[in-house]
């Protein structure tokens, strides 16, 4: 018991060391006036810009903590089937990329070039939650955790009526269409890029439609709906216009669509008119791109399974003819 007790406080104290790490990372630019650009985006300034948000920070570090406590108690407990290194590489690999998306330059000059903040909110629903949704943490949950906590807490929540609404394909397939289109076409962008507050809000936003979109896709972890291989792929091919036409929207408007960004005072850099129409190009190719993947990825898995079928199918026939061989029933 004093082993995993001291096991349990490496774990945490490694967490608190890599927030500390994080927070004494370079910041040369964290914040400035809505109005006034920092300096010119290069490769040295892009390496020493970074802004860390506490709230997310710890939030991050939290996740990346008990992730790990979950993987050790799994792994101790069963030690024939452990946790699949490759849904450790997933999680952590969803962390890092929320990390870049919400500490990194992207953060720090999205407020001054539409296309950066653009990178940003890919990263953050069409990268770092499918990437977080394949580490299984549910699957990772409900094998941590007792069979008492399992069948009295967790199992009752997943099974729950609210789960089942906000997790039906449907909800996550118009969650992220109104979060992508109603972020740019309402008053919640420019609200974004003037407020901190609202701007970490806009996040929270694109993260959880992100990760309620990819769950049925994912279809690593327990879904109260499970679709089929090829209902996944038309789930996803069905959200890729929504995603196309914004980018031409963006890409093809003759004027700035932002008074922010028209407004920003730099010397640097792309015009606001071209900045807008890059940002566009971004969600238009980038986006798709982004789309295609797994749509690539269901399709040898749907392949798969479909050579498996063929191949248990084939051994039962194989199976069925030796028995009336050995019966010396006639054989069809």
């Amino acid at each position: 018991m004093s082993a995993l007790v001291a096991r349990r406080r490496r774990l945490w104290a490694a967490g608190g060391l890599a927030a500390t790490a994080l927070a004494a990372l370079p910041m040369s630019v964290v914040a400035h006036p809505s109005d006034v650009a920092p300096p010119a985006l290069g490769l040295g300034v892009a390496a020493s810009s970074w802004g860390l948000e506490p709230l997310a920070l710890i939030g991050l570090a939290a996740a990346a903590t008990l992730y790990g406590v979950g993987v050790r108690r799994v792994d101790r407990a069963h030690p024939t089937t452990p946790v699949p290194r490759r849904r450790l590489v997933a999680w952590f690999g969803g962390l890092a990329i929320i990390a870049v998306a919400l500490f990194s330059f992207l953060d720090v000059y999205a407020t001054t070039l539409f296309s950066v903040h653009m990178v940003q909110h890919l990263l953050l629903a069409m990268v770092g939650a499918p990437l977080l949704l394949l580490g299984a943490p549910i699957t990772l949950l409900l094998r941590a955790a007792t069979p008492e906590v399992r069948r009295r807490r967790i199992l009752p929540v997943l099974q729950s009526r609210p789960v089942r609404v906000i997790s039906h394909p449907a909800v996550g397939w118009l969650a992220l269409a109104i979060v992508v289109w109603a972020s740019h076409f309402s008053l919640l962008f420019e609200a974004a890029l003037d407020d901190p507050v609202t701007h970490a809000v806009e996040h929270a936003l694109y993260l959880g439609a992100g990760l309620l979109f990819w769950w049925p896709v994912i279809g690593v972890d327990p879904h109260p709906v499970r679709l089929s291989h090829g209902l996944r792929i038309g789930y996803v091919l069905a959200a890729m216009p929504l995603n196309s036409f914004l980018g031409f929207v963006l890409f093809a408007a003759p004027t700035v669509l932002y008074a922010h960004y028209a407004t920003v005072q730099r010397v640097w850099g792309p015009t606001p008119l071209e900045d807008q129409q890059l940002a566009g190009g971004i969600m238009w190719a980038a986006g798709d791109l982004l789309f295609l993947v797994p749509v690539l990825y269901l399709t040898v898995l749907w392949f798969r399974s479909e050579e498996e079928k063929g191949r248990l199918h084939d051994e039962q026939l194989d199976r069925e003819r030796a028995r009336r061989e050995r019966e010396g029933a006639p054989i069809a």
